[in-house]
């Protein structure tokens, strides 16, 4: 099926209804009963399912950092002041300009493919990209410098891939559960409960991503204006207990703590501001 978010190439995902536009005729089609599943980058995924829809299996995560790829200079960090870099991603662009205030971010719409091609045509000095897209497409090679998550914190479950169908498909949930891989699933977990308190999109700069270290949930959250200009950062982590079901439910409070101390901070003012614009 060939979605509005792969027609539309001509403007950015914020202005014609973020994310969801990849997501909402496949879901129409499983509930029409033209398709039995649907396979979704975790990233693109709201955070509500429609009635008779779910989350069946996230698969492990690949990779999830954000690859900056250039065929002029070595790293982000060699790029001159006023570089011009190109994403659709305005989480990208808050922490590039936080960096680099006087580079000049270039939308940058379209398959890998394009997106590559409108590089080496030279209308960039350098993109942003997902480096897991990269590796899953076999052009590792291409990637210049995966960002380190300090530098570019990445997207709601960024690199990690999920597959939804309908609930009462008992048969189709029974092969999918073989598919799920319970530490990406608890770190997706907490990454969208934090989305999911922030009310967030790709709308606006929200970063969130969890890592679990031995029998610790660690988690970071960011949130900023488009332009940089204001970052707002916190970090915390849970000791989970040994129970899967109550595993769940630490990662849960987890990203919801994450997105509180965002907000206590002054993040529900950006986001506001953002989504009357």
């Amino acid at each position: 099926m060939t979605t509005q978010g792969d027609k539309i190439l001509d403007a950015p995902l914020a202005k014609i209804g973020g994310k969801g536009l990849f997501v909402k005729e496949l879901e129409q089609g499983m509930l029409e009963g033209l398709a039995d599943i649907a396979v979704h980058s975790m990233k693109d995924v709201p955070v509500e399912f429609p009635e008779g829809l779910h989350l069946a299996a996230i698969l492990t995560r690949e990779d999830p950092t954000d690859a900056f790829v250039s065929n002029h200079y070595p790293a982000l960090n060699a790029v001159p002041a006023n570089a011009r870099i190109g994403t659709s991603s305005l989480r990208r662009q808050c922490q590039i300009m936080e960096l680099y205030p006087t580079a000049e971010i270039l939308s940058l719409r379209g398959n890998v493919n394009t997106r590559l091609s409108k590089l080496d045509a030279g209308e960039y000095d350098a993109i942003i990209l997902a480096s897991a897209g990269l590796k899953r497409l076999g052009m590792a090679g291409r990637i210049t410098e995966c960002l380190n998550t300090s530098v570019s914190l990445p997207a709601i479950g960024q690199g990690a891939i999920g597959i939804e169908c309908r609930t009462d498909d008992t048969e189709i949930n029974v092969m999918l559960s073989g598919l799920h891989d319970s530490e990406t699933g608890l770190c997706v977990t907490a990454e969208r409960a934090m989305n999911a308190r922030l009310n967030g999109g790709c709308q606006v700069p929200i970063a969130g991503f969890a890592e679990l270290r031995g029998r610790q949930l660690f988690m970071r959250g960011l949130v900023g204006s488009p332009d940089g200009s204001i970052v707002y950062r916190t970090e915390r982590t849970v000791d989970l207990d040994n129970d899967p079901e109550s595993t769940k439910g630490q990662a849960e409070m987890l990203g919801k703590l994450i997105a509180e101390d965002l907000l206590f901070q002054g993040a529900d003012k950006i986001l506001q501001a953002l989504l009357l614009e």
